[in-house]
């Protein structure tokens, strides 16, 4: 039985192709941008539990929501170029201004095929 590839992008990964299957064509860089801030109040709240120590949700929920999207978009784009495969997944952070970070999701589009034995 042959492994299945459906129209979205089945396997993100940041290694090699996964078991089974093989490197087609590389069609290129693709990845997922976003821009997000921190809003007044949440910042407060953020500086009102560094008292205390611990984790900081504000900003860890901020963190992860901005990584999905980034990751959706970097699906989009991949699926966009004829992708079937994100290999060497990685992400990037930075800051753009104060209070505002830029979150990239970025690898290589590729198409598969199983690998034949």
């Amino acid at each position: 039985m042959q492994p299945h590839i459906s129209p979205r992008i089945p396997v993100m990964t940041t290694m090699d192709p996964p078991p089974g299957f093989v490197v087609e064509k590389v069609l290129g860089s693709c990845w997922g941008i976003t821009v997000r801030s921190r809003s007044v109040v949440g910042t407060m709240c953020a500086g009102c539990q560094t008292f205390f120590g611990g984790e900081i949700t504000a900003l860890t929920e901020l963190a992860n929501d901005a990584r999905t999207q980034a990751m959706k978009r970097l699906e989009e784009h991949a699926v966009a170029l004829g992708a079937d495969a994100v290999l060497m997944m990685r992400f990037d952070s930075g800051e753009l201004m104060q209070n505002t970070n830029e979150i990239v999701a970025y690898g290589t589009a590729v198409k598969l095929s199983p690998k034949l034995s």
